[in-house]
């Protein structure tokens, strides 16, 4: 389902005047999709704060939920078999066309950025919220498309393991067509099947730090980070530290840090520490004890001569 929801998306986007290659059609699903998935996310901190008998307070504003700018729903009925009817969407309420565009690009996008100044710290979900939509913005020139985009992604579901484990294999596999779109896309993707391989050879462990400093899209870091979560059965202290304490890396790009940023939430951990800058260009003088780490996965294109292969530097 995924798949083909993937494939109805990128035709609704190559009709849109504002997106014009893969880079675009990458860019915009992602930060739609995200929201989704936030939504999603905040359901299930939701249902697990009730199960425990406290309250959980939404990280986004009513007025900003997905389910009421994106898709308003048409209450659901009881049929007669006892069954409940799907929720379907309420074409008089739900914003579309100019509307739709306006309330995106002068209220929502706006509001979501704000996270980035009132986050209490650099390591929350919030200040990564408003970290993305701070670099990122809305291409999509068409109220209708968007439109469009959004229902189909509405359709997605990533409240179980296998749905987001497929959600995230698929939007791994257009940040891999993005190197089809100019050596600015390709420049930072490395075939996950060697990812994996350099990951398992290297063997990292929970409670060592981990570094990236060309961070691409992250897959570097989404695969150690399933590779320690299956590593042995983890305790409460395990997971805290493998989401908070344990991946770090830097990306010069605007588009690959942004992706690389979402990736890894998408995949579960929220705060990634994943800074946007330049590795190459930091004086060595300035690296103190505290800058060191205990694996670091480094990414090297060589840039002299087009199509040429890359090559990956190891240092355990």
């Amino acid at each position: 389902m995924f798949e083909q929801t993937f494939k109805n998306i990128d035709d609704i986007l190559h009709k849109d005047a504002g997106c014009g290659s893969e880079l675009d059609y990458v860019e915009q699903t992602s930060w739609i999709l995200f929201l989704k998935y936030l939504d999603d996310l905040e359901k299930d901190k939701a249902t697990a704060a009730e199960l425990t008998g406290k309250i959980y307070t939404p990280i986004i504003e009513s007025a900003y939920q997905w389910n009421v700018w994106a898709t308003q729903k048409l209450r659901q009925a009881q049929l007669n078999d006892g069954s409940v009817s799907k929720a379907e969407l309420d074409h008089h309420k739900a914003l579309t066309g100019d509307d739709l565009a306006d309330f995106v690009n002068i209220q929502l996008f706006p509001y979501l950025k704000k996270f980035k100044t009132s986050a209490e710290s650099a390591d929350t979900l919030e200040y990564k919220i408003g970290e993305i939509f701070s670099e990122l913005k809305n291409r999509l020139q068409c109220g209708y498309n968007l439109r469009e985009v959004i229902n189909r992604i509405d359709e997605l579901r990533f409240r179980t393991h296998a749905e987001k484990h497929e959600m995230s294999h698929l939007h791994e596999d257009k940040i891999k067509n993005m190197g089809n779109a100019g050596h600015n896309g390709g420049e930072y993707y490395t075939p996950r099947p060697l990812i994996k391989t350099i990951v398992k050879v290297v063997a990292p462990e929970i409670g060592q730090k981990i570094y990236d400093g060309s961070v691409g899209s992250a897959g570097f870091l989404v695969e150690a980070f399933e590779y320690l979560k299956h590593s042995k059965k983890l305790t409460n202290t395990d997971v805290v530290t493998l989401k908070k304490n344990t991946f770090y890396g830097k990306e010069k790009k605007s588009l690959a840090y942004i992706i690389g940023t979402m990736n890894m939430i998408l995949h579960g951990v929220e705060a990634p520490n994943i800074v946007h800058a330049n590795t190459l260009a930091e004086n060595l003088a300035d690296i103190q004890e505290k800058d060191r780490y205990d694996v670091v996965f480094w990414q090297i294109r060589l840039l002299e001569g087009k199509n040429v292969p890359k090559y990956n530097k190891i240092s355990p």
